[in-house]
């Protein structure tokens, strides 16, 4: 079984929906989003720097 597959299936269950709505949850916060943010730069070189 391929891995796209197995990842499908697991988002399709009550499980992975209850993941996959905790993981909306923690990313919309916005303590969180910086969080996110910090590591998404480093891997993408800081490009797209939301400062105001």
């Amino acid at each position: 079984m391929s891995l796209f597959k197995k990842v499908t299936e697991f988002a399709s269950s009550p499980q992975g929906k209850k993941v996959i709505d905790q993981a909306k949850k923690y990313a919309t916060d916005p303590k969180n989003k910086e969080k996110i943010d910090q590591v998404k730069d480093k891997f993408f070189g800081g490009k797209g720097d939301k400062k105001n």
